[in-house]
């Protein structure tokens, strides 16, 4: 009930005059779409995350122990236990081999910025080494590297408790001690990468600390606050872009932002919910695409944008919808490529898609149906340069816990091994015929039955 009343009021000021003077969208920054030249390189992927993934493995007592603004979350009960995660730190070499079995040939993960800089101006010399070794592993195997600098997490010292406004992206140290960071991270990281996203869906992140109020510094309807954020997280976008260039002028630079598809809905006077949400999809792009070779986005479900679907949301069950409430709409991941084709003029990656369920053959139609819109929209032109599976295996999901399941391949608890799942071996094939085919051309999932699966079960070994 509590939860809900919440929900209301949010609702109620959302479509109040607080946010009424953003109004529509500027223009877009371009108004064509570069034609799309040739299918390859297609970078057929993964993503992860290090908090996500990776156990501790450092004891409390070591110059080297860290904790992250999401430890002092969980301290505070306001967020469920990570534990060891998937063991990924101590264990990466099990994330390989599942790699290379299901044969992407590009890997997403993060570098915890806490693990490298335990506290301010201390780092962590071989954390920064075992990365690097992370990343040359990944290149050895044929699979090329995706590094994000900052996915969601700080390290704690970045927490001013006392202070809400000085904390994270607004801290007095942030901006000097990123810089270092992001310096240091791209010297070791150089010799074996080339692709690097400074940060993973900061306007989701800010949405969520400075709006809805769940992530540190955990500000309800703080606007003040979420605009500053939203500035300064560009800021630090920017800054590390150019450094990177400065050291590694081959490298590339790709966005990770958090975009859904909205529709406008009733009971929205002006399109003052469908403009908010639209800036917050948008705002913090437009202040960083002109720095980006691939503009990168992750899209896993559309939403009307009213207070009924507001209020409603995740709380849905059935055929069109994730384990998570989420709205299952293939089409509208066409729709937002071409918007963001035309808006930017830019390459484009979906960074992350993947489903929440239990059911291995609504995965497989899932991941077959957006990739026959990705593959719709790149006849039509669309520079469209990779697709990325969230995840790998079942993880931890925030303030989910482990209850969603995401993977594509599932720990087995005894040997921390990834057992893969049909879901696993459907993509493997999709690239095999595309890359065979020299197009995206996904098998149709009506013919991939789970027997023919199981009998692939020697991939397993």
């Amino acid at each position: 009930m509590l939860k809900t009343l919440l929900l209301l009021l949010i609702t109620l000021l959302l479509t109040g005059c607080v946010l009424h003077p953003l109004g529509p969208l500027e223009k877009a920054p371009k108004h064509q779409f570069k034609k799309l030249q040739s299918y390859y390189p297609f970078a057929w992927g993964i993503s992860t995350s290090s908090l996500q993934y990776e156990d501790r493995k450092v004891r409390r007592s070591s110059e080297n122990y860290f904790q992250r603004d999401w430890d002092v979350l969980i301290e505070e009960h306001k967020a469920p236990p990570v534990g060891n995660a998937l063991y990924s730190w101590s264990h990466f070499e099990k994330d390989l081999q599942a790699l290379k079995k299901i044969g992407v040939n590009s890997y997403r993960f993060s570098i915890e910025w806490a693990r490298v800089e335990p506290k301010p101006g201390h780092y962590n010399q071989a954390a920064i080494r075992e990365y690097a070794q992370m990343a040359k592993s990944l290149k050895e195997a044929g699979i090329e590297p995706y590094v994000c600098l900052w996915h969601f997490t700080f390290p704690s010292w970045l927490v001013d408790q006392k202070d809400g406004s000085k904390t994270n992206w607004s801290h007095p140290l942030a901006r000097e001690h990123w810089d270092r960071y992001v310096t240091m991270m791209t010297r070791n990281l150089a010799p074996y990468v080339t692709y690097y996203a400074p940060e993973n869906e900061p306007n989701g992140q800010v949405l969520t600390a400075y709006i809805i109020g769940l992530w540190p510094p955990n500000h309800l309807l703080d606007f003040q606050g979420y605009k500053k954020a939203i500035t300064l997280s560009a800021d630090f976008f920017r800054d590390a872009a150019l450094r990177i260039k400065a050291i590694q002028p081959e490298a590339k630079i790709l966005s990770i932002e958090a975009i859904p598809y909205w529709y406008r809905g009733p009971l929205d006077p002006g399109g003052i919910i469908y403009n908010t949400v639209e800036h917050n999809a948008f705002d913090h792009l437009d202040k960083i695409y002109d720095l980006c070779d691939i503009i990168g986005f992750n899209y896993y479900y559309s939403q009307v944008a009213g207070p009924l679907s507001m209020l409603t949301q995740g709380s849905h069950r059935g055929t069109h919808f994730s384990m998570m409430g989420w709205r299952i709409d293939p089409p509208a991941l066409g729709k937002l490529l071409r918007k963001i084709g035309k808006r930017y003029d830019k390459p484009m990656m979906i960074t992350e898609n993947g489903i929440a369920t239990l059911d291995e053959q609504r995965r497989i139609k899932y991941l077959h149906d957006h990739l026959a819109e990705i593959a719709t929209t790149m006849k039509e032109g669309y520079d469209v340069k990779g697709y990325f599976v969230w995840s790998l295996a079942d993880n931890y999901e925030w303030h989910y816990g482990y209850t969603p399941k995401f993977g594509l391949a599932a720990m087995d608890p005894k040997t921390l091994e990834r057992i893969l799942k049909p879901s696993a071996f459907y993509y493997r094939s999709v690239i095999q015929s595309s890359q065979q085919a020299g197009r995206v051309l996904p098998p149709d999932p009506s013919g991939f039955q789970l027997q023919c699966i199981k009998s692939l079960s020697t991939l397993q070994q």
